[in-house]
């Protein structure tokens, strides 16, 4: 597999788009993450007046609100991307024949799972910090938004839709980015995430799988099996 560098988000979407899916940092296969092949100009450069400095970490608000590919914890629980062809893939192996409800109803999600998806369901597309707030999910209160919220992305049902900055009275940006969440589903639409579902889950993932190996031939088949999840 080669990747050219990464300059700009137009190479990133290009990459992504070409390859598939491309975890954000380094991941468990050497060579096989943004992290690798992004130009230094892009990476993390620090802090100015409070604005985080680094472009390839501002580019997923920019595609996502695009609808260029589609963003997420996909990996070991950790960012990456995926192309519009293969999510539908990623949706089938990962969801496992289930729409959420079905899920919850057979014992597979929990009631923190199903109280932020019902959440989304009713709100749309919401900031993380309100998510925290109208369910409690603070000091003395409810714990471990971030393993559920992984989790949830894991699975497909949640997906990041923007990263909104806090604005100074001077009209500067600062900060990381709040998180938008919204249900992949209503973001994505049922057409694009349930495409895959005339096959089996199973050959999705024999399909995801057969990918990564002509992408990474010499991987190790076991870190391509961690990877996919």
């Amino acid at each position: 597999m080669k990747i050219k560098k990464i300059r700009r988000i137009e190479d990133l979407i290009e990459t992504v788009d070409e390859i598939g899916f491309l975890p954000f940092f380094c991941s468990r296969i050497y060579g096989f993450s943004l992290e690798d092949h992004v130009a230094d100009s892009a990476w993390y450069r620090g802090r100015w007046h409070g604005k985080v400095v680094w472009d390839a970490w501002n580019w997923k608000g920019e595609l996502l609100r695009d609808k260029s590919l589609i963003y997420g914890k996909f990996f070991e629980g950790k960012a990456g991307f995926i192309s519009k062809e293969w999510f539908p893939d990623f949706c089938n192996y990962r969801r496992d024949g289930y729409d959420f409800d079905s899920r919850f109803e057979d014992g597979l999600a929990n009631y923190k799972d199903k109280g932020i998806v019902e959440y989304l369901q009713q709100t749309g597309a919401t900031l993380t910090k309100n998510i925290k707030d109208d369910l409690n999910y603070k000091k003395g209160g409810n714990k471990g938004f971030e393993t559920v919220i992984t989790r949830l992305q894991m699975q497909t049902y949640v997906v990041p839709v923007n990263y909104e900055y806090s604005v100074r009275k001077s009209g500067e940006e600062f900060g990381w980015g709040n998180c938008r969440y919204d249900i992949a589903d209503n973001y994505w639409g049922k057409k694009l995430c349930c495409s895959a579902y005339k096959r089996e889950p199973e050959e999705s993932y024999e399909r995801i799988m057969k990918h990564f190996k002509k992408l990474l031939p010499e991987a190790d088949e076991i870190d391509i099996k961690k990877l996919i999840g």
